[in-house]
């Protein structure tokens, strides 16, 4: 796992060589960040079926009910997939843009 600590945000990238190993990992480390937006790179190479995506579901309605954000990176997977609640984006721009756009409307009272 890497970490790489933001102004505004934090990404935790995958290294491992399967889900299981990085998710075990990701729980320890986010239990730390709890006040932190986070950013979480999934790489194809770490392969993660839709049901260990759904891993994420969890966390991100809690960090939403925090008043942060959380988004998953990752190009393989088809977003219709998945809830509405769960921010999966294809690249990293986009998922800060997603930590933006959550960020005003937390700001404007949405």
């Amino acid at each position: 796992m890497q970490i790489d600590q933001k102004e505004t945000y934090t990404i935790i990238s995958c290294e491992e060589n399967t889900f299981s190993e990085f998710y075990d990992s990701f729980l320890i480390e986010e239990e730390k960040r709890q006040k932190e937006n986070i950013i979480v790179q999934i790489s194809n190479d770490c392969k993660a079926s839709i049901k260990e995506f759904l891993l994420f579901l969890r966390i991100a309605e809690q960090k939403k009910e925090n008043g942060t954000s959380f988004v998953i990176v990752n190009s393989n997977v088809n977003i219709d997939d998945f809830p509405d609640s769960l921010n999966i984006t294809p690249t990293l721009q986009e998922a800060i843009d997603v930590l933006e756009m959550e960020a005003m409307e937390r700001e404007l009272g949405f």
